[in-house]
């Protein structure tokens, strides 16, 4: 695609990202075939393609973001799947990040967008507010069609119907490993997570300390900053992320580190992305060491001989976070890991599409968000499946929310297979244990 930046538009960095990846693109339209909002919507310009052709005319003429580009912007769910499927290599995610961060700077919401957008990012990075917020979601409930706004229906629709109780793994702590110590790892325990299901932190430090691990939950870390970065709140988002790359440092200056593990796969493909986002600050140097070393738990268990299962009763359908397949090229190693402990693992049509989760997508687009959901609960209830398993927190919540089949992130299925209790959501459901897996 050729560009018309001047040169002192160029001497911004991320405008100079921009007109690398713009150059990169050469029209062919592959990315609308795997685009879920081009699937549901089947309107160009709610395309990467489309959306490539609103924000080079943006950036280029540094005019005033029209309600036109924003509306199609903010459709976007950054899913990833056209990097999954473009032949040229664009880097669409840097791209939409800046468009975003240049809309959030020069264009004036309407009111109600942007309280709503301020509420998101005053609550959901934070556990203790997100808790309190959910709490009064789910006194709210009952009244909700006397709610005119969808986006707060929805709000009241994400509350779950059981809020876990605060854990205390999600302090910062040491967790000795079982046996001799083979790595030191650091756990991002998040922030929405650690009020929407506290099981997931609780299972990964059990079997990572039953693999050998030490786990460490640093002092200063939380929020990866992804929530906020995709709002385009760059400010907000990288003081987040300042504040893990500094506690994580002195971990790695310290007793040292092998990696730091990450069980939610949103924030996977943002700390790894680290070294891009600080690529022109002082803390470039740590931050690219923390990108370095960050990986999703299931990269991890492959390197440290998971024990093999007996075969299970039970069939698992793997549900494939875009941020893991897409974002961080993570494809294959949760499937094995499931089959090594003896699960049996089926996968839904489609697998490439997005659930509508998105971050606070189905908060702010919960219409469409709705429909991708619906989409995603079928075909993944067309495999006949005992549970559902993924690897991000959001799709738990999102799919979690449109099927009766339990859903539970697969480190917790890995924990059960390797001597931990079953999974709280599959001891819940209705069908009988497994005789072969009691808790």
């Amino acid at each position: 695609m050729r560009t018309e930046f001047t040169e002192e538009q160029l001497r911004d960095p991320d405008t100079a990202r921009s007109n690398e990846i713009l150059r990169a693109c050469v029209h062919c339209g592959f990315c609308t075939a795997t685009c879920p909002t081009y699937q549901v919507l089947g309107d160009e310009l709610d395309s990467p393609r489309g959306r490539i052709y609103l924000i080079k005319d943006m950036l280029e003429n540094e005019r005033v973001p029209d309600a036109k580009t924003v509306l199609h912007i903010d459709r976007c769910l950054s899913c990833l799947a056209c990097m999954t499927t473009c032949p040229s290599g664009v880097h669409y995610m840097h791209l939409v990040d800046h468009a975003r961060a240049y809309i959030e700077e020069n264009y004036r919401r309407p009111w109600s967008d942007r309280a709503l957008r301020w509420m998101l990012a005053r609550i959901l990075p934070y556990p203790t507010r997100f808790r309190l917020a959910l709490l009064g979601a789910k006194a709210a409930r009952p009244f909700r069609r006397l709610v005119p706004d969808a986006r707060l229906r929805a709000m009241l629709d994400m509350a779950p119907k059981r809020i876990p109780p605060v854990s205390r793994n999600d302090d910062p702590q040491s967790f000795a490993p079982k046996g001799k110590r083979r790595k030191r790892v650091a756990l991002l325990t998040g922030c929405a997570q650690k009020a929407l299901d506290t099981d997931i932190n609780d299972a990964t430090i059990r079997l990572l300390t039953r693999l050998g691990c030490e786990v460490v939950v640093a002092r200063g870390a939380g929020c990866c900053g992804a929530l906020t970065h995709h709002m385009g709140r760059t400010n907000e988002s990288h003081a987040a992320a300042a504040r893990n790359i500094r506690a994580w440092r002195a971990e790695m200056d310290g007793a040292g580190l092998d990696a730091i593990v990450i069980n939610t796969s949103g924030c996977g493909t943002t700390v790894k992305d680290y070294g891009h986002m600080f690529r022109n600050d002082p803390l470039a140097g740590d931050a690219a060491r923390v990108a370095g070393i960050a990986c999703d738990v299931s990269e991890l268990l492959t390197k440290l001989d998971l024990p093999e299962g007996a075969p299970r009763d039970l069939t698992v359908a793997y549900h494939a976070a875009c941020s893991l397949q897409h974002g961080q090229k993570i494809t294959r190693a949760p499937k094995t890991l499931l089959e090594r402990a003896g699960y049996r693992v089926v996968e839904p049509a489609d697998s490439h599409l997005c659930c509508g989760s998105a971050g606070t997508y189905n908060l702010m687009q919960p219409a469409i968000s709705a429909q991708l959901r619906d989409r995603k609960a079928r075909t993944l209830e067309a495999r006949a499946p005992d549970v559902i398993a993924a690897g991000n927190i959001g799709c738990m919540m999102q799919i979690g929310s449109g099927t009766d089949v339990p859903v539970v992130h697969t480190v917790e299925l890995l924990d059960w297979a390797t001597g931990g209790p079953m999974p709280r959501a599959l001891a819940d459901a209705p069908r009988p244990a497994d005789p072969g897996n009691k808790p």
